[in-house]
Protein backbone atom coordinates (compact mmCIF):
# COMPACT_ATOMS: atom_id res chain seq x y z
CA UNK A 1 0.00 0.00 0.00
CA UNK A 2 1.35 3.42 -0.96
CA UNK A 3 2.30 5.68 1.93
CA UNK A 4 0.09 8.76 2.34
CA UNK A 5 1.93 11.89 1.32
CA UNK A 6 2.07 14.48 4.10
CA UNK A 7 2.31 18.24 3.93
CA UNK A 8 5.46 19.93 5.21
CA UNK A 9 3.74 20.90 8.48
CA UNK A 10 2.36 17.39 9.00
CA UNK A 11 5.73 15.80 8.24
CA UNK A 12 7.54 18.10 10.69
CA UNK A 13 5.00 17.32 13.38
CA UNK A 14 5.47 13.59 12.79
CA UNK A 15 9.26 13.91 12.93
CA UNK A 16 9.21 16.04 16.08
CA UNK A 17 6.85 13.66 17.89
CA UNK A 18 9.11 10.73 17.01
CA UNK A 19 12.19 12.72 18.10
CA UNK A 20 10.65 13.43 21.51
CA UNK A 21 9.90 9.73 21.98
CA UNK A 22 13.44 8.76 21.00
CA UNK A 23 14.99 11.38 23.29
CA UNK A 24 12.88 10.10 26.17
CA UNK A 25 13.95 6.52 25.47
CA UNK A 26 17.66 7.10 24.72
CA UNK A 27 18.59 10.50 26.13
CA UNK A 28 19.69 13.61 24.25
CA UNK A 29 23.35 12.60 24.00
CA UNK A 30 22.68 9.11 22.62
CA UNK A 31 19.83 9.81 20.21
CA UNK A 32 20.73 9.83 16.50
CA UNK A 33 19.09 11.01 13.30
CA UNK A 34 18.90 7.38 12.24
CA UNK A 35 16.90 6.49 15.38
CA UNK A 36 14.19 8.98 14.45
CA UNK A 37 14.20 7.85 10.82
CA UNK A 38 13.98 4.17 11.77
CA UNK A 39 11.09 4.82 14.18
CA UNK A 40 9.04 6.22 11.27
CA UNK A 41 10.38 3.97 8.53
CA UNK A 42 11.80 6.87 6.53
CA UNK A 43 15.27 7.74 5.28
CA UNK A 44 17.90 9.77 7.13
CA UNK A 45 17.84 12.15 4.16
CA UNK A 46 14.19 12.96 4.79
CA UNK A 47 14.89 13.88 8.42
CA UNK A 48 17.89 15.98 7.38
CA UNK A 49 15.85 17.80 4.75
CA UNK A 50 13.61 19.19 7.49
CA UNK A 51 16.31 19.53 10.18
CA UNK A 52 19.83 20.13 8.91
CA UNK A 53 21.56 18.68 11.99
CA UNK A 54 20.92 16.64 15.10
CA UNK A 55 21.30 19.80 17.20
CA UNK A 56 18.56 21.55 15.24
CA UNK A 57 16.28 18.51 15.53
CA UNK A 58 16.80 18.23 19.30
CA UNK A 59 16.14 21.93 19.87
CA UNK A 60 12.97 21.80 17.77
CA UNK A 61 11.77 18.63 19.53
CA UNK A 62 12.38 20.21 22.93
CA UNK A 63 10.35 23.28 21.92
CA UNK A 64 7.61 21.09 20.42
CA UNK A 65 7.18 19.16 23.67
CA UNK A 66 7.52 22.11 26.04
CA UNK A 67 5.09 24.31 24.12
CA UNK A 68 2.35 21.72 24.64
CA UNK A 69 2.83 22.03 28.40
CA UNK A 70 3.00 25.80 28.13
CA UNK A 71 -0.36 25.76 26.35
CA UNK A 72 -1.80 23.66 29.18
CA UNK A 73 -0.41 26.08 31.77
CA UNK A 74 -2.16 28.93 29.97
CA UNK A 75 -5.42 26.98 29.99
CA UNK A 76 -5.11 26.41 33.75
CA UNK A 77 -4.31 30.07 34.39
CA UNK A 78 -7.08 31.23 32.04
CA UNK A 79 -9.93 29.54 33.90
CA UNK A 80 -12.79 31.63 35.23
CA UNK A 81 -11.86 31.59 38.90
CA UNK A 82 -9.98 33.62 41.47
CA UNK A 83 -6.30 34.25 40.91
CA UNK A 84 -5.47 32.29 44.08
CA UNK A 85 -7.33 29.20 42.86
CA UNK A 86 -5.75 29.40 39.42
CA UNK A 87 -2.25 29.85 40.83
CA UNK A 88 -2.66 26.97 43.27
CA UNK A 89 -3.88 24.71 40.46
CA UNK A 90 -0.97 25.79 38.25
CA UNK A 91 1.65 25.25 40.96
CA UNK A 92 0.27 21.80 41.80
CA UNK A 93 0.22 20.87 38.11
CA UNK A 94 3.73 22.25 37.55
CA UNK A 95 5.13 20.45 40.59
CA UNK A 96 7.15 17.26 39.96
CA UNK A 97 4.32 15.08 41.28
CA UNK A 98 2.17 16.19 38.37
CA UNK A 99 2.60 15.71 34.64
CA UNK A 100 3.90 19.11 33.59
CA UNK A 101 6.90 19.65 31.37
CA UNK A 102 8.10 16.04 31.03
CA UNK A 103 10.67 16.48 33.76
CA UNK A 104 13.16 13.98 32.40
CA UNK A 105 13.15 15.74 29.04
CA UNK A 106 13.61 19.17 30.66
CA UNK A 107 16.45 17.99 32.88
CA UNK A 108 18.19 16.39 29.90
CA UNK A 109 17.68 19.60 27.94
CA UNK A 110 19.11 21.80 30.69
CA UNK A 111 22.22 19.63 30.91
CA UNK A 112 22.85 19.58 27.16
CA UNK A 113 22.14 23.30 26.77
CA UNK A 114 25.28 24.06 28.78
CA UNK A 115 27.22 23.19 25.62
CA UNK A 116 24.57 23.67 22.93
CA UNK A 117 23.83 27.35 22.18
CA UNK A 118 20.74 26.60 20.06
CA UNK A 119 19.10 24.47 22.73
CA UNK A 120 20.06 27.02 25.39
CA UNK A 121 18.34 29.77 23.39
CA UNK A 122 15.15 27.70 23.00
CA UNK A 123 15.09 26.63 26.66
CA UNK A 124 15.65 30.18 27.91
CA UNK A 125 12.87 31.55 25.72
CA UNK A 126 10.38 28.93 26.92
CA UNK A 127 11.41 29.47 30.54
CA UNK A 128 10.71 33.21 30.22
CA UNK A 129 7.25 32.42 28.90
CA UNK A 130 6.48 30.19 31.90
CA UNK A 131 7.56 32.90 34.32
CA UNK A 132 5.65 35.61 32.46
CA UNK A 133 2.43 33.57 32.50
CA UNK A 134 2.64 33.06 36.27
CA UNK A 135 3.66 36.67 36.93
CA UNK A 136 0.68 37.96 34.95
CA UNK A 137 -1.84 36.15 37.15
CA UNK A 138 0.03 37.12 40.33
CA UNK A 139 -0.13 40.76 39.26
CA UNK A 140 -3.84 40.40 38.44
CA UNK A 141 -4.64 38.92 41.86
CA UNK A 142 -2.63 41.56 43.71
CA UNK A 143 -4.40 44.35 41.81
CA UNK A 144 -7.78 42.81 42.70
CA UNK A 145 -6.86 42.76 46.39
CA UNK A 146 -6.89 38.96 46.72
CA UNK A 147 -3.42 38.94 48.25
CA UNK A 148 -0.33 41.11 48.66
CA UNK A 149 2.68 40.77 46.38
CA UNK A 150 4.98 43.70 45.69
CA UNK A 151 7.08 41.89 43.08
CA UNK A 152 5.05 39.53 40.84
CA UNK A 153 7.96 38.87 38.48
CA UNK A 154 10.29 38.02 41.36
CA UNK A 155 7.63 35.78 42.93
CA UNK A 156 7.25 33.87 39.65
CA UNK A 157 11.04 33.42 39.45
CA UNK A 158 11.28 32.13 43.02
CA UNK A 159 8.34 29.75 42.61
CA UNK A 160 9.63 28.20 39.38
CA UNK A 161 13.18 27.99 40.74
CA UNK A 162 11.92 26.16 43.82
CA UNK A 163 9.78 23.73 41.80
CA UNK A 164 12.50 23.15 39.20
CA UNK A 165 15.00 22.29 41.95
CA UNK A 166 12.50 19.99 43.63
CA UNK A 167 11.91 18.27 40.28
CA UNK A 168 15.62 17.64 39.77
CA UNK A 169 15.93 16.09 43.24
CA UNK A 170 12.84 13.89 43.03
CA UNK A 171 13.52 12.78 39.46
CA UNK A 172 17.15 11.92 40.17
CA UNK A 173 16.33 10.27 43.51
CA UNK A 174 12.95 8.68 42.94
CA UNK A 175 11.02 7.85 46.10
CA UNK A 176 13.01 10.24 48.28
CA UNK A 177 9.96 12.34 49.14
CA UNK A 178 6.28 11.46 49.32
CA UNK A 179 3.70 13.01 47.01
CA UNK A 180 1.83 14.50 49.98
CA UNK A 181 4.97 16.24 51.27
CA UNK A 182 5.80 17.66 47.85
CA UNK A 183 2.32 19.10 47.43
CA UNK A 184 2.45 20.66 50.90
CA UNK A 185 5.78 22.25 50.06
CA UNK A 186 4.45 23.60 46.76
CA UNK A 187 1.37 25.06 48.48
CA UNK A 188 3.51 26.55 51.24
CA UNK A 189 5.86 28.18 48.72
CA UNK A 190 2.90 29.82 46.99
CA UNK A 191 1.43 30.96 50.32
CA UNK A 192 4.73 32.61 51.30
CA UNK A 193 4.96 34.53 48.05
CA UNK A 194 1.34 35.75 48.25
CA UNK A 195 1.36 36.32 52.04
CA UNK A 196 -1.48 33.84 52.48
CA UNK A 197 -2.14 31.92 55.70
CA UNK A 198 -0.42 28.55 55.65
CA UNK A 199 -3.27 26.27 56.68
CA UNK A 200 -1.33 23.02 56.28
CA UNK A 201 2.32 23.61 57.14
CA UNK A 202 4.90 21.09 56.02
CA UNK A 203 6.44 18.93 58.75
CA UNK A 204 9.89 19.85 59.95
CA UNK A 205 11.34 16.68 58.43
CA UNK A 206 9.96 15.31 55.16
CA UNK A 207 8.62 11.80 55.32
CA UNK A 208 10.07 9.42 52.71
CA UNK A 209 7.83 7.94 50.08
CA UNK A 210 6.24 4.76 51.47
CA UNK A 211 7.63 1.49 50.21
CA UNK A 212 5.30 -1.21 48.96
CA UNK A 213 5.22 -4.01 51.54
CA UNK A 214 6.21 -7.47 50.37
CA UNK A 215 3.04 -9.58 50.07
CA UNK A 216 2.68 -12.46 52.49
CA UNK A 217 3.22 -15.88 50.88
CA UNK A 218 0.20 -18.03 50.23
CA UNK A 219 -0.37 -21.05 52.42
CA UNK A 220 1.93 -23.89 51.53
CA UNK A 221 4.36 -21.70 49.55
CA UNK A 222 7.87 -20.73 50.69
CA UNK A 223 8.61 -17.10 51.59
CA UNK A 224 9.40 -14.94 48.54
CA UNK A 225 7.10 -16.88 46.18
CA UNK A 226 4.84 -14.41 44.30
CA UNK A 227 1.10 -14.87 44.93
CA UNK A 228 -0.89 -16.33 42.07
CA UNK A 229 -4.37 -15.60 40.82
CA UNK A 230 -7.12 -18.08 40.08
CA UNK A 231 -5.49 -18.96 36.80
CA UNK A 232 -2.14 -19.72 38.45
CA UNK A 233 -0.27 -16.78 36.85
CA UNK A 234 1.99 -14.66 39.03
CA UNK A 235 0.75 -11.09 39.43
CA UNK A 236 2.64 -8.75 37.12
CA UNK A 237 3.65 -5.14 37.61
CA UNK A 238 2.49 -3.03 34.68
CA UNK A 239 4.97 -0.36 33.63
CA UNK A 240 3.62 3.09 32.91
CA UNK A 241 6.50 4.04 30.64
CA UNK A 242 9.71 6.09 30.85
CA UNK A 243 9.14 7.72 34.23
CA UNK A 244 5.68 9.04 33.45
CA UNK A 245 3.43 10.07 36.31
CA UNK A 246 -0.07 8.62 36.33
CA UNK A 247 -1.66 10.01 39.48
CA UNK A 248 -4.16 12.71 38.82
CA UNK A 249 -2.53 15.55 36.89
CA UNK A 250 -4.10 17.11 33.76
CA UNK A 251 -3.63 14.98 30.65
CA UNK A 252 -0.50 16.39 29.11
CA UNK A 253 1.95 14.10 30.84
CA UNK A 254 5.68 14.37 31.51
CA UNK A 255 5.97 11.78 28.94
CA UNK A 256 4.30 14.50 26.86
CA UNK A 257 1.72 12.20 25.49
CA UNK A 258 -0.08 15.17 23.99
CA UNK A 259 1.89 17.36 21.63
CA UNK A 260 0.68 20.40 19.79
CA UNK A 261 2.05 20.86 16.33
CA UNK A 262 4.80 23.44 16.03
CA UNK A 263 4.48 25.84 13.10
CA UNK A 264 6.41 24.78 10.04
CA UNK A 265 9.52 26.91 9.73
CA UNK A 266 11.77 24.74 7.61
CA UNK A 267 12.46 24.85 3.91
CA UNK A 268 9.83 24.00 1.36
CA UNK A 269 6.80 25.54 3.05
CA UNK A 270 3.53 24.39 1.56
CA UNK A 271 2.82 20.79 0.60
CA UNK A 272 5.08 17.89 -0.19
CA UNK A 273 8.43 16.99 1.26
CA UNK A 274 10.52 19.49 -0.62
CA UNK A 275 12.80 19.59 -3.64
CA UNK A 276 13.06 16.35 -5.51
CA UNK A 277 9.90 15.21 -3.70
CA UNK A 278 11.72 13.02 -1.21
CA UNK A 279 9.41 10.15 -0.48
CA UNK A 280 9.14 8.10 2.66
Amino acid sequence: MARVRLSVAERRDELLTAAVEQIEARGVAAVRISDVAAALGVSNALVLYHFSSKEQLVAAAFAHAAEADLAQLRRVLGRRSTAVRRLRAAVRWYAPTGQAKGWRLWIEGWAVSLRDPELRRVAASLDREWKAALAGVIEEGAAAGEFRCEDPAGAAWRLTAFLDGLAVQTTAYAGSLSRAAMLRWADAALARELHLPDTDPAPEHPEPAPEDPEPAPEAGLPAGTPPTGSGGRAHETVATGRGRETDGAPPTGPGLATHEAAPATGPGQGTGDGPGQISS
